[in-house]
C-alpha cells in the first residue's frame, strides 16, 4: 500500500473530505471552520468545495451550535461540530450529555444520533487555567458516547472516517501541540475499528499504556529505557470508550507489570480505569502494583515553570517504570 507523509491537520481534513464527498448528508459546523479555514486549518479549502451550506461558520456560542448539530443528527444527517477547543464544549455538555448521549435509550431506539463532536482536548502550553483541561475521563464516563483521542495521523483518518459514518455519538479528540505532527498515511482509502487499541512498540520488561499526545512522552519514555537495557511495550489506546481491555491484559500477561500516562487529573482518571481493570483481569500476572504519571491533581496555572512541572514528561515516566521494575 502507497503511503506519502502527511500532518495531524491535513489527515484531519482528509477523512472529512472524503466522508463528505461520500455522504452529502454529512456536513462541519463550528467557529471559523469556513470564511477563516478554521482556527487550526483543519478545515482549509473545504469551504471552496462544498458552499456555506455544508460548511457553516457559527457564532461564539457552543451550547447553541451543538444543540444544532444534535437536533439535525435526530433528523438524519450527520454533523461534525467542531469546538476551538473542549474547554469551550463545557457550555454543550446539556446537549451533549442529555441529548446526543441519551436520545437513543430515551426514544427506545426509535431516534438515532450519528454526531461527530471534535476539536482539541489538554493542556496547549500557557493557556492558563480554564483552557488546559483534558476531557477524555469527562465524556468517557457518559453511556451513550464513544470517546476516541489520538494524534497519530494514520490514526486520526483512520478512526475520524469511522466516527462519521457511526450511528452512534461520538467525542473526537485531538492536540493544539500536534497539528503540524507528521505521520505516514496510505494513499488508498481506509478505515479504522472504534475501540481497538495500537501496539506501537513490541516490549517484554514494562507495558506503558498512553493516549493522545501523552503517546509522544511515553515513546520518548521507552527509546531512554532501552539505552538502559529494559524493554517497554507502548500501547496506545486511541479510542478511551469503548476500552481495548484485551489488547492492554495480553500485553501485562507478557511484562507483568503495567505503567499508565494519562494527561488527566489522577483522580477519577483514564488511568484509574484501567488500573481497576488490569487489576481485575490480569491480577494474578502482574508483579508489581501498577503505576500512573499523570498531570497534578490540581488546575493549571499560566507560568511555563508550571507547566513543565504540571505536566507528564520522559523523565516521569522512566522513573516510574523503573519503580515499577523495582530498579530505583
Amino acid at each position: 500500500m502507497a503511503t506519502r507523509q502527511i500532518r495531524l491537520r491535513e489527515a484531519l481534513r482528509e477523512a472529512m473530505v472524503e466522508e463528505m464527498r461520500r455522504d452529502e448528508n454529512v456536513f462541519l459546523m463550528g467557529e471559523e471552520v469556513a470564511q477563516y479555514n478554521g482556527a487550526y486549518k483543519v478545515s482549509q479549502g473545504m469551504l471552496d468545495e462544498f458552499g456555506a451550506k455544508r460548511v457553516i461558520d457559527t457564532p461564539i456560542a457552543e451550547l447553541g451550535f451543538a444543540a444544532i448539530g444534535t437536533g439535525a443528527a435526530m433528523a438524519g444527517l450527520r454533523p461534525i461540530v467542531e469546538f476551538m477547543t473542549w474547554n469551550f464544549a463545557v457550555l454543550a455538555f446539556d446537549q451533549i450529555v442529555n441529548h446526543a448521549a441519551k436520545i437513543l435509550h430515551m426514544s427506545g431506539g426509535q431516534i438515532k444520533c450519528p454526531i461527530v463532536f471534535r476539536g482539541p482536548s489538554g493542556a496547549a502550553g500557557q493557556l492558563a487555567q480554564q483552557h488546559s483541561q483534558t476531557f477524555e475521563s469527562w465524556m468517557g464516563q457518559v453511556p451513550g458516547l464513544k470517546v476516541i483521542s489520538t494524534v497519530d495521523p494514520y490514526d486520526a483518518k483512520g478512526l475520524l472516517k469511522a466516527a462519521i459514518r457511526d450511528e452512534d455519538p461520538v467525542c473526537f479528540m485531538e492536540s493544539e501541540l500536534a497539528y503540524s505532527n507528521m505521520g505516514e498515511v496510505p494513499e488508498e482509502e481506509y478505515i479504522l475499528p472504534i475501540g481497538k487499541a495500537a501496539v506501537k512498540r513490541e516490549g517484554t520488561d514494562v507495558t506503558i499504556v498512553s493516549y493522545n499526545k501523552m503517546m509522544l512522552v511515553a515513546q520518548t519514555a521507552a527509546d531512554e529505557l532501552a539505552k538502559e537495557g529494559i524493554s517497554a511495550e507502548v500501547i496506545d489506546l486511541r479510542t478511551i470508550r469503548p476500552l481495548d481491555i484485551d489488547t492492554i491484559v495480553a500485553s501485562v500477561k507478557k511484562t507483568n507489570r503495567l505503567l499508565v500516562v494519562d494527561e488527566s487529573w489522577p483522580y477519577a482518571s483514564v488511568s484509574s480505569e484501567i488500573a481497576y481493570v488490569i487489576q481485575r483481569h490480569a491480577f494474578d500476572y502482574l508483579d508489581a502494583p501498577v503505576m500512573r504519571v499523570n498531570s497534578a491533581d490540581t488546575s493549571l496555572g499560566y507560568s511555563s515553570v508550571y507547566v513543565d512541572e504540571y505536566m507528564p514528561n520522559p523523565a516521569r515516566v522512566v522513573k516510574a517504570a523503573k519503580a515499577v521494575m523495582y530498579k530505583l
